[in-house]
């Protein structure tokens, strides 16, 4: 007896999906629990796994297609009745992308599946990566060196040594577009800046590091210095972890922190729940596991909704300075950049200084000047002495 392969219920507040990339094609055995699918919603990428043993017999709701919860979107024929050719009409799915192994020349040759992350670049981006290759372990295909491919002209629509190709943006893309416009036009959003001499919190960390990760088991950065600093200023500025309703303003009484992520797909924001609950230790954790399931696309969407305040870091990319867009409907954002050697006076010396650079966006319309200033120097004393921090001083 066939055995239809449905859309799962999609999360709330998502109407459809697409379909993005299709693992098997008519014909292929399949397993049980095997991710046949990948569909792709404004905010995440969900997997649809088999029903059942068999073959694949037809793909009805092939790659680009949108799709509804509890869509039928293949059908799937036990194993014995696989004799049975597939239905003239069905539209077979392309092969899924395949890795390419070093050969003798360093070029392709057979193949491993690519990883999630190349997969989806291939997929986006039509890329031949027959000829590619690959630097990674053992020759595997990395992210890298497909971008490598696309810009020397290994994509289709390549057209002498000037390539171009048309694409059109992803789903999450065009979400991500149309959020930051509507934040753009609905909000008074001004940005502050300042910098902060980072000497004590690097020593502590250099001090700690290594009793740090052996006693917790995941290493010591600096973002969970600056949520815990984030946290303590919203404390003594409530206004910055408010939001705008209708007319209201709606006070916050607890601190859900988004941190941002970069992916392939693009930025997302999973949001530390009661981040002033949240010991170092565990604010590490959580920030290390968000960033592994937003680059597997495995972030759920109750981990990216909520959140009073954002922190975002361009550091980790080298940026010096920049603006960062408020994550709406919240307040503020505030924006990390890259560590620099710079040379400051202390006690009237010139040394030289670990410097950041740091820059508050805020909603003009519920946050005034003053208090985005004094905010934004709180976060400053606090991490120049981060004994503060545990005090709560």
């Amino acid at each position: 007896m066939a055995t239809e392969v449905k859309v799962p219920m999609l999360p709330e507040s998502i109407a459809d999906a697409t379909i993005s990339v299709w693992h098997k094609k008519v014909g292929d055995a399949v397993t049980r629990d095997e991710n046949l699918v990948d569909l792709e919603t404004d905010k995440v990428m969900l997997e649809v796994p088999a029903p059942a043993d068999g073959i694949l017999k037809e793909i009805i709701k092939p790659t680009g297609e949108t799709v509804q919860a509890n869509q039928v979107i293949a059908i799937i024929e036990p194993a014995d009745a696989a004799t049975k050719a597939p239905a003239a009409s069905a539209e077979k799915a392309p092969e899924p992308a395949k890795e390419a192994a070093k050969s003798a020349d360093g070029s392709a040759s057979s193949a491993q599946t690519l990883s999630p992350s190349v997969r989806r670049v291939v997929a986006e981006h039509d890329v031949d990566v027959s000829g590619v290759k690959g630097t990674g372990k053992g020759g595997r295909l990395t992210k890298e060196n497909v971008i490598s491919a696309m810009s020397q002209g290994g994509m289709t629509g390549a057209t002498g040594s000037r390539p171009e190709k048309r694409v059109a943006m992803t789903r999450m893309r065009a979400r991500i577009a149309e959020r930051l416009l509507e934040v753009k036009q609905t909000t008074a959003m001004l940005t502050t800046f300042n910098e902060i001499n980072l000497q004590q919190v690097i020593e502590l960390r250099n001090k700690y590091k290594d009793k740090f990760e052996k006693s917790h088991n995941v290493r010591l950065g600096f973002m969970s210095f600056f949520v815990k600093a984030a946290v303590e200023a919203l404390k003594r500025y409530p206004a910055v972890n408010a939001s705008i309703d209708g007319n209201d303003v709606v006070y916050h009484g607890y601190f859900d922190i988004g941190v941002a992520v970069s992916t392939d797909r693009g930025l997302v924001v999973p949001v530390l729940r009661n981040a002033d609950q949240m010991s170092m230790a565990e604010i590490e954790a959580k920030i290390t596991e968000y960033a592994t399931k937003a680059r597997n696309g495995k972030l759920t969407m109750e981990e990216m909704q909520g959140g009073t305040f954002t922190i975002t870091n361009g550091g980790v990319f080298g940026s010096l300075l920049s603006t960062p867009i408020l994550n709406s409907p919240q307040s503020g954002i505030l924006g990390m950049h890259k560590i620099d050697q710079r040379p400051v006076v202390e006690n009237g010396q010139i040394v030289i200084r670990p410097m950041m650079y740091v820059a508050l966006s805020y909603d003009h319309r519920i946050i005034d000047g003053k208090d985005s200033v004094t905010f934004l120097v709180a976060i400053k004393e606090l991490l120049e002495d981060p004994a503060r921090l545990l005090l709560e001083v």
